[in-house]
């Protein structure tokens, strides 16, 4: 009887207990949170597209001569003038060269000046009558000769003097040094990069556009640019619009030059594009995009997997989510969301699964 007693005893304390946690459930405090539906802006929809930025001057520098690499005078990084010497290639050959065109020079001088002293002096004897005609016609075409030899052989020099310029690499305009690629020792090929230069000018994206949105685009539109890296948002305008696919792949190159900012901007860096389209006035009903952003800081992340709370029946419901695209502080949907359906934005408390809330 005693063991009987016993068990009744904890079976009545454990059905207590349970039934105070019950009670406790029951009566939690919902959780005060406040309700947002799709962020949508019907007034400026736009097309968004990737790019990456880059310098409006920019070059490989090259040469046409194959020689040896004596030396490199910049490094990756350094800042340039234009003109300044960035490599240096054997020249031993040219100098060889020049100095054959300069004795060339020196003797089609003396030919030219004698020629020209003996043309002289026949004029002044034919115009006395103490020379004939062909005396003179003799001299005439002997100092013809002696000039053209003298200008063949100063073309000769100019011609190895042009040489030079592709022994001597200088930098074709102001700006930085972003890559070297050779060393000394190298050997340097006609058309092979040597240095890669990007001025100091106006910086530019290259962007990629679908065909179903490049004839929305125009020259002179303002643009939106959102740097990845950074979530900085620049201006710019529409430079340029290629009006051929032919080489991209079924995308079409737009060009668009950015607006001077203090944010650090760097070539290379990847970016969103946004063209703002003029929105169609023959239009009844409001017309809603077919983009779904919502905040970032709405958004729930755990490891690989992103979450945003929904509400339902008073119950706060984590939804997995697939997103796209961030534009500023708000990122793209592209799955597990409705452009209809409500998400929690803030809260005045933990969040979780299945817990109660009370919209604001």
């Amino acid at each position: 009887m005693k063991k009987i007693a016993i068990l009744t005893l904890s079976t009545l304390f454990l059905i207590s207990c349970g039934g105070e946690k019950k009670n406790e459930i029951a009566t939690e405090t919902p959780i005060t949170v406040k309700v947002s539906g799709t962020t949508e802006n019907d007034n400026s929809p736009f097309v968004t597209a990737s790019g990456k930025i880059e310098s409006q001057n920019s070059a490989n520098v090259s040469t046409r001569m194959m020689g040896y690499v004596t030396k490199v005078h910049v490094k990756m990084g350094q800042k340039v003038s234009q003109g300044q010497l960035l490599v240096s290639i054997n020249n031993t050959d040219l100098q060889a060269k020049k100095a054959q065109v300069d004795a060339s020079i020196l003797q089609a001088t003396a030919g030219y000046n004698n020629a020209k002293k003996d043309y002289e002096r026949f004029q002044a004897l034919f115009a006395q009558q103490s020379a004939s005609q062909k005396e003179l016609d003799d001299m005439t075409s002997r100092y013809e000769m002696a000039k053209a030899g003298l200008e063949g052989a100063k073309q000769m020099r100019n011609e190895v003097m042009a040489q030079f310029s592709y022994a001597n690499i200088t930098a074709p305009f102001s700006g930085d040094v972003t890559n070297t690629f050779v060393k000394e020792g190298d050997m340097a090929n006609p058309g092979m990069p040597l240095v890669s230069v990007e001025g100091n000018g106006i910086m530019q994206v290259m962007a990629m556009v679908s065909e179903g949105d490049i004839t929305s685009i125009k020259n002179g539109m303002p643009v939106t640019v959102l740097v990845k890296s950074s979530n900085k948002q620049l201006k710019g305008k529409v430079s340029e619009v290629s009006g051929s696919a032919t080489n991209t792949g079924g995308q079409y190159l737009v060009k668009i030059n950015l607006e001077k900012t203090d944010n650090k901007v760097l070539s290379g860096m990847f970016v969103n594009v946004q063209f703002p389209i003029e929105k169609p006035k023959a239009k009844t009903e409001t017309t809603k995009s077919d983009k779904i952003l919502v905040p970032e800081s709405a958004l729930v992340k755990q490891g690989q997997l992103t979450g945003i709370y929904t509400v339902s029946n008073n119950v706060a419901i984590l939804r997995w989510i697939r997103i796209g695209k961030s534009f500023g502080n708000q990122v793209e949907v592209l799955s597990g969301l409705s452009t209809d359906e409500k998400y929690i934005i803030s809260a005045e408390g933990k969040l979780y699964n299945g817990v109660k809330v009370s919209v604001q």
